[in-house]
């Protein structure tokens, strides 16, 4: 059975919706990132980037969820295409989620309500870049149902794990300009395992607060910041 180191975040989110999507057993393993699970030995010994997803699966470790989407594709022979021009369209795309939305998402989110202080330059660089990214996702979505081909495919999977905080990452007026994205985003809501996916975390207890305990654990680069 295949381990599952998870947490509630995005990224985690997308190898959840795969996993139901398959099919496939697994047993999940809560990492809470907010209590700093994520820097124990053990943990870091699967991913020495002290990140989450992992997974274990027999001797095989993957970790970076993108990387993990393409390990569970090949291994179940589900949701990528089996042609070599689909293959191209699916690298290219899931790429650009994983070097172009979750950063600059995530970044997005860090300077507008984690960070401390006031970071006008970079919140504007980053909000910037993160609206740029969901457009051309909107715009690609405008004629088609999924992201690539005609079917559901991991692209899609990993896009969702995102597309969840986009009111988070951009402001709670992003759907108006974003509809194309708004129907995947629902259209994928609504398949029974992507409420399965959902409710994962409610079977565990993770912190909520972003205490001084929480900001230590999520963002160690603080402490060389002066007093």
């Amino acid at each position: 059975m295949i381990k599952f180191y998870f947490s509630p975040a995005p990224n985690p989110a997308k190898v959840t919706l795969f996993l139901e999507e398959a099919g496939l057993e697994y047993e999940a393993v809560p990492v809470d990132t907010r209590k700093g699970e994520q820097h124990a030995p053990d943990f870091k010994a699967l991913n020495p980037n002290a990140k989450v997803p992992v997974i274990v699966d027999g001797e095989t470790v993957v970790f970076d969820s993108n990387a993990i989407l393409l390990y569970l594709a090949e291994k179940t022979g589900q949701f990528m295409p089996a042609d070599t021009a689909g293959r191209g369209q699916m690298y290219s795309w899931l790429m650009f989620v994983a070097s172009g939305i979750g950063p600059f998402s995530g970044q997005a989110v860090h300077f507008k309500h984690y960070a401390p202080g006031t970071h006008p330059y970079s919140i504007n660089r980053y909000d910037f870049e993160a609206w740029r990214h969901w457009r051309i996702v909107n715009e690609h979505l405008a004629n088609r149902a999924w992201m690539i081909g005609s079917d559901y495919s991991l692209v899609d999977m990993a896009l969702w794990g995102w597309a969840r905080a986009v009111p988070f990452v951009l402001g709670a007026e992003a759907w108006s300009e974003l509809p194309h994205l708004k129907r995947l985003l629902d259209e994928i809501n609504a398949r029974p395992a992507a409420q399965r996916a959902e409710a994962l975390k409610d079977r565990f207890s993770f912190k909520a607060e972003m205490d001084d305990e929480a900001n230590k654990a999520m963002f160690p680069q603080n402490a060389r910041l002066p007093a």
